[in-house]
Formats: structure tokens, C-alpha cells, sequence
């Protein structure tokens, strides 16, 4: 019975690997690929709202560290403190790889 349950186990789990390493890669390509300027990482608030203006929405901090969202037109920045962590390249409607 367990080592039926180990089989079990392993063979569902191969397949979940493949899936997750070409997602990756997919992300990764599409970040490379992208033309669309945005704030990089450890840029401050003021550096990016130099840069891009004022953000269409404001979202309030969250948790501990604080996590505050921007959202502009094409990408969200994603601040701690007031340090971009990261940006979010929205996709355009009716793309091919939505």
C-alpha cells in the first residue's frame, strides 16, 4: 500500500516541474522583450513619479513592511517603503499569449 502511494506521488509530481521551469522561461522572455520603459528596481518614489508622472491609482500600504501599489496605464509598481520591489507589465487585450 505505501509503495503504491510513493508511485503515486512521484508521478504526479514529475509533470509539475516541466510546467513550472517554461513559465519561467515564458516570463522571463516576455521581460526581455518588452520596449516599454518602466521603473526599475530600487527606484524611489519621487525618481519614478519624476519620471512617469503622477500614477492613475494610489493604492494605501499594506501590511508590515509596508507594500504600497501604483498603477499607471501600461505597468503597477510595486513599492516597500519607498523602493520599487517590482513592476508589472500589464497586457495588452487580446494578446496571443493570454
Amino acid at each position: 500500500m505505501m509503495k503504491a502511494l510513493l508511485i503515486s506521488v512521484a508521478l504526479f509530481a514529475i509533470p509539475l516541474t516541466g510546467i513550472s521551469e517554461v513559465l519561467l522561461i515564458d516570463a522571463i522572455a516576455d521581460e526581455q522583450q518588452s520596449s516599454i520603459a518602466h521603473p526599475g528596481h530600487g527606484d524611489t518614489m519621487t525618481e519614478v513619479e519624476h519620471r512617469f508622472g503622477a500614477p492613475r491609482t494610489r493604492h494605501s500600504p499594506v501590511g508590515d513592511p509596508p507594500i504600497t501599489r501604483w498603477d499607471y496605464d501600461e505597468f503597477s509598481v510595486y513599492f516597500e517603503y519607498d523602493k520599487v520591489l517590482t513592476t508589472v507589465l500589464k497586457r495588452k487585450k487580446g494578446s496571443a499569449s493570454q
